[in-house]
């Protein structure tokens, strides 16, 4: 991969193809002093070839293969170095259709992986009574349409499932979300049980709280009680919100593992930095069902 040009290496070189334009002006070329000009203005021809210029060095800057771009320091949200994004539903199953629900996905979800992966699925056993909740990934955008589409035009998904699901659900939420730049997807040795800890932070995107709350999360990873799956920045649904999924080997491991890293100086220093920008937290316990690939 190219290696990406330092922050605000693209404007330092606006910077200086500009220069290079006035020393290629004619000798009467014009200065402003005291607000009023010594000398004539630029003309339009010679205006032209500065901006001409100042392209041609903005190319240079940026990585081979890469479109020129003005860094911005007012940018909220996480790079992302390619289209990959992830999705989010949740399912609000009818209280007395939940078994109905499950059996009828086991038999009939490899007709929906085959168009599109899925990374793991789940049943609330905290935070959320009926509900179920899955991740899909896609590679850009126009990828999930074509997915879309072609599931509207599956016969076989429409009648074995579709058809039979929706009378059993009362609700359907979804939300799309990027990992954050500095977190891999990660997969567990063995199974266990899930928690989904949602965050809603202060306005301002992770420009204002992004490496607060890095070093929160990696406090927590270095006490090794528990093992980090992703941490994901939200893009569609509501915004300023991070989700983190964490593995546990059972809810007992999790709970003791948690009160040990409350005592920890590193989390406690790293969390008492974060807070500040926190708003509201909520915490999901998720168990994964027999056809979840993330077990």
């Amino acid at each position: 991969m190219a290696r990406a040009a330092p922050p605000n290496a693209s404007l330092r070189g606006l910077g200086q193809g500009a220069g290079q334009a006035r020393q290629a002006e004619r000798p009467g070329a014009w200065k402003r002093a005291k607000g009023r000009w010594l000398a004539s203005p630029p003309s339009a021809q010679t205006m032209l070839a500065s901006l001409r210029l100042l392209r041609v060095v903005a190319a240079a800057a940026a990585p081979s293969g890469v479109p020129a771009q003005v860094s911005s320091s007012f940018a909220t949200g996480p790079r992302q170095e390619d289209g990959t994004f992830y999705e989010f539903r949740t399912y609000t199953v009818k209280p007395d259709k939940m078994k109905d629900f499950l059996e009828l996905t086991s038999r009939n979800i490899h007709l929906r992986t085959a168009h599109s992966q899925m990374i793991g699925y789940w049943t609330l056993e905290f935070g959320g009574l009926n509900k179920v909740f899955h991740i899909w990934k896609y590679g850009s955008f126009a990828q999930r349409a074509a997915v879309r589409t072609a599931l509207a035009k599956d016969q076989e998904w429409q009648e074995k499932y579709m058809s039979q699901m929706l009378p059993l659900l009362d609700k359907q939420d979804n939300e799309i979300a990027y990992l954050v730049p500095w977190c891999q997807l990660g997969r567990p040795e063995k199974d266990g049980v899930y928690e989904l800890v949602t965050f809603q932070m202060k306005p301002g995107g992770p420009a204002v709280w992004g490496q607060s709350f890095k070093a929160a999360v990696n406090a927590h990873v270095k006490t090794g009680y528990t093992k980090l799956i992703g941490v994901f920045h939200t893009e569609y649904g509501q915004l300023n919100r991070v989700h983190v999924l964490w593995w546990n080997e059972n809810p007992d491991s999790r709970a003791s593992g948690r009160h040990y890293a409350h005592e920890d100086p590193r989390v406690v220093a790293a969390v008492r930095e974060s807070v500040q920008f926190l708003e509201t937290q909520q915490n999901s316990l998720l168990i994964p069902t027999a056809f979840s690939p993330l077990k």
